[in-house]
């Protein structure tokens, strides 16, 4: 399998000195998305937790919504014309009965590193129908305390950022806070889905007592695929986009951005923030 990181030789100026010297940088690698056998999507990720990154893909594509809709995920052998194993495409087997898109040259999707939902033909087609609508019962509460605290502990479980300095990050805490798990990509859209794979294939879906905290902007896609899992809560350390927020506001979705320090805003949602009494000014 392909690594995490990778060595390259730099030429580092600091301060007027040259000096040669390896540098470790994220690896990033193409993952082709097979299901049942068909070339589905295209992905650029980090390697690793490719399964996982299969499976979380899936549920927010509307395709998988509980473990047993999952029948196998497996590498494909024979990848390259001398017949080696890249380790660079995987084919998803979905269990009888689990409906599946119709895969045609206009429903492929290939994604970046940047976007998850590239290949989108239009809005409405991106808006799919949730198996997991948005319902902690009873409501989710979090201080803005618990929140100002999400940033610094999701930096500390960074373990590839710290030798790179080049991953995104998406973390899941509970209701209390505490890290329940993380995952790092060169996409962000790919760190959501392997945390989201990890918890169909644990059977944990929905993800509906839970914050999903994640290091960059909050995008449309990242709410779509923290939607199409039940969760209730998406905090980012950057702005969220207009498409965001609305769809944030349509799911019931709590949306907090420019998560930094103590200060945030809420953009939907904000039922679920436990404010003091004071009274909040306009």
């Amino acid at each position: 399998m392909g690594r995490v990181t990778e060595r390259r030789k730099v030429i580092r100026i600091r301060d007027g000195a040259v000096s040669t010297r390896p540098d470790t940088l994220v690896a990033e690698e193409p993952l082709e998305i097979r299901l049942n056998g068909k070339p589905l999507a295209i992905t650029m990720r980090t390697p690793g937790d490719d399964f996982a990154l299969a499976a979380g893909f899936l549920v927010s594509e509307g395709v998988l919504a509980e473990a047993s809709d999952l029948r196998n995920i497996v590498y494909c052998a024979g990848a390259t014309a001398d017949g080696s194993n890249t380790y660079n495409v995987v084919d998803v087997t979905t269990a009888p009965g689990v409906t599946v898109p119709d895969i045609t040259l206009e429903r492929n999707v290939y994604t970046t590193s940047s976007c998850g939902l590239c290949g989108k033909a239009s809005l409405d087609a991106v808006r799919t129908t949730t198996r997991h609508p948005i319902a902690d019962t009873p409501p989710l509460r979090v201080t803005p305390e618990l929140l100002a605290g999400l940033p610094d502990r999701l930096r500390a479980a960074q373990r590839v950022f710290d030798r790179t300095g080049g991953l995104h990050a998406a973390a899941l805490f509970d209701e209390h806070g505490e890290l329940l798990d993380v995952r790092e990509d060169v996409g962000r859209h790919n760190a959501v889905d392997k945390l989201v794979g990890r918890a169909l294939q644990n059977g944990g879906l929905p993800l509906s007592r839970t914050v999903l905290m994640v290091s960059g902007r909050a995008s449309f896609e990242l709410a779509q695929k923290a939607a199409m899992a039940g969760i209730p809560v998406l905090a980012a350390v950057s702005a969220p986009s207009s498409l965001a927020v609305d769809l944030a506001a349509e799911t019931g979705m709590t949306l907090v951005g420019f998560l930094r320090g103590s200060s945030m805003n809420v953009y939907a949602g904000e039922e679920r923030i436990a404010l003091r009494a004071a009274a909040v000014r306009a």
